[in-house]
């Protein structure tokens, strides 16, 4: 009885477990015969109409890229499909990138140009308080030429055709009829019934007569060359933008699509849609997609180098910086100058112009009257000096107050938006993208698209590592690429090349010993900027530790010129009885205490070997 119980639960849990197998078994063949998988990858990449992906695999489908044997999910229809879809991803791809590069280009350009805008302001400023406080009689009609020359400067480093030079010389034009009259002569112009025509003589013979000395020429060099690697600064990093804009635009190669749609959607004809590309055969597909692009790897280079170059030039030591703030200290100096030499001014003035202006205020006063420092004897009136020269006792007179006219003017080195700082930060984030174009293949294999373990896909199969030749970038090392056959170079961006090359040249023409200057890498670390210690406060207004302090004597020979000057011509050796009386109008010395000993000392032994004399 049990027996035959026992034998029928044996045979009825047979048939079920038969059922059971035979039902998985079936289950899994209509898997293995579905597109549901392909159809979801489809959908969800929004590589194109759902309708073009068929239920099950066919197998009599003619496709062009995706070929291989037995069932297929792929239709020709989906491969269209997936040609554009994979072109818009690659592109996409390749903007996302390069999007960092262009914004960091487009956002420093921005800066350094709101930079050069704001310290010509603070400059401008500068000056204007110096005319309208010590030279009150002047900035009236003066202010007019400073907004003159530095909407001048303004220009020429936004990239317009002006010269620093003309600039710099037509504002000293400009303004010696108004020291000749307001300075020199008071007066005179009140005097004369032909006031316009006077200001035009003067004009024309102001640097003939060289009534500010060499300052004005010292100014424009000075300002010429640190403007001017500012200005190529800002002209090149427009270049690095035309040239970002013109890379986001080329277009990929039949072959290189082809390429990009076996490596990424043929293993979804199969029913593969998690497998991703071998690392070795993803480098060759897009190394031979952006051949083209490699070929502008060595004029980026070179190009990157310059931007180092002309930024430490412009602000390494703080060269723009300090270049326009002492426009001031020129300005000043040149004033005081003129105003030293009205006498030989005067007289040639009346001989060339034929204008009868007789002795200068200046030689009426009974005593002079100093109220300012920093006056040089640069070079004496060509034109004037072998007839009226100046006496030497009254360019000793004068001599000891050689100190600045205001605290030395330094950079605020704590600020963070200054132009180092700027600087810096710009050459920091470039850094990276030196080899930004050989580096964008791997920048494209990188991360979770490509396996560089076993089970990837080499375009063909499954395998458990890519056996293909892994060739390098450039149009050469394509000849090699099993995987993109690369025929022609892309036009646009070997037009590119070329326009980059030649940029290149031209910045290397115009700045050829741009390579010399010292990189900021290259101080000791136990140095500062300007040569100063940290122990001196920007604030206190201290020299650097390694300024020289000029010595004159009423024989005006110097010892150790200040930066940024060059010293003067001998003054005429002339012995008059009594000096004539000069009334010079300037602003009062603000040197610290130390200096101030040191300069009231040499003044009593000037004046003491002027009275033996």
């Amino acid at each position: 009885m049990s027996r035959g119980i026992c034998t029928r639960v044996n045979s009825c849990g047979a048939f079920w477990m038969l059922s059971a197998v035979t039902i998985a078994v079936n289950v899994i063949i209509v898997d293995a015969y579905s597109c549901h998988e392909v159809r979801t990858a489809f959908q969800l990449r929004q590589v194109g109409p759902l309708h073009r992906v068929p239920e099950t695999p066919g197998t009599d489908v003619d496709l062009l890229v995706c070929k291989h044997e037995g069932p297929s999910c792929c239709t020709r229809k989906m491969e269209e499909s997936y040609q554009l879809a994979v072109k818009r991803e690659t592109l996409q791809n390749i903007r996302t990138y390069s999007f960092e590069l262009e914004h960091l280009i487009s956002r420093h350009s921005d800066a350094f140009q709101d930079m050069f805008q704001y310290l010509l302001s603070f400059s401008q400023g500068h000056l204007s308080s110096l005319l309208e406080v010590t030279y009150s009689s002047l900035s009236r009609h003066a202010l007019r030429h400073v907004n003159q020359l530095f909407s001048s400067l303004s220009l020429y480093l936004r990239g317009a055709n002006v010269s620093v030079e003309v600039a710099v010389h037509r504002f000293f034009n400009n303004l010696f009829p108004l020291v000749y009259t307001q300075l020199i002569n008071p007066g005179v112009e009140g005097s004369m019934t032909v006031g316009s025509e006077m200001d035009d003589c003067l004009r024309m013979i102001r640097q003939d007569v060289n009534p500010f000395g060499s300052h004005p020429a010292i100014m424009a060099q000075e300002l010429a060359g640190t403007l001017g690697a500012g200005r190529q600064l800002g002209l090149a990093l427009e270049v690095g933008l035309d040239m970002m804009n013109a890379t986001e635009h080329f277009s990929l190669s039949k072959e290189c699509v082809k390429g990009l749609v076996k490596m990424v959607y043929c293993s979804h004809c199969r029913g593969l849609t998690l497998i991703k590309p071998c690392m070795g055969y993803c480098l060759n597909v897009m190394r031979g997609c952006l051949a083209s692009m490699s070929e502008l790897d060595q004029p980026w280079r070179r190009y990157t180098s310059l931007l180092d170059q002309l930024t430490n030039a412009m602000a390494g030591r703080h060269s723009l910086e300090l270049s326009l703030l002492r426009v001031r200290e020129y300005v000043n100096e040149a004033l005081l100058y003129a105003q030293l030499h009205g006498v030989l001014i005067t007289a040639t003035v009346d001989k060339v112009c034929g204008l009868s202006t007789g002795e200068p205020t200046g030689k009426q006063s009974a005593s002079p009257e100093v109220t300012t420092s920093n006056v040089t004897s640069s070079s004496p009136l060509p034109s004037a000096a072998s007839s009226q020269p100046l006496p030497e006792q009254l360019l000793g007179q004068f001599a000891h107050l050689r100190s600045t006219s205001s605290p030395p003017l330094k950079p605020f080195r704590n600020n963070k938006h200054s132009l180092r700082t700027l600087s810096r930060e710009f050459l920091i984030v470039l850094q990276r993208f030196r080899s930004f174009f050989t580096a964008l293949p791997e920048m494209l294999c990188d991360g979770e698209n490509v396996m560089d373990d076993s089970m990837c896909w080499s375009g063909d199969n499954v395998v458990e590592s890519y056996s293909g030749r892994v060739v390098g970038n450039g149009l050469q090392a394509q000849r090699q690429n099993p995987e993109v056959k690369v025929r022609n170079p892309d036009p646009s961006l070997a037009e590119v090349k070329e326009r980059l090359e030649q940029f290149n040249q031209e910045i290397q023409e115009s700045f050829p010993k741009l390579g010399q200057i010292e990189a900021w890498d290259e101080l000791s670390s136990g140095e500062t900027e300007e040569g100063s210690t940290t122990d001196c406060d920007d604030e206190d207004g201290c020299q650097a530790s390694g300024d020289s302090q000029e010595k004159i004597c009423s024989d005006g020979s110097s010892v150790g010129n200040p930066f940024g000057r060059q010293p003067g011509g001998n003054s005429p050796q002339d012995d008059p009885s009594k000096p004539p009386s000069v009334k010079v109008i300037g602003s009062p010395s603000s040197a610290n205490w130390a200096q101030s000993w040191s300069l009231a000392l040499l003044f009593a032994a000037c004046c003491l070997q002027w009275t033996l004399f």
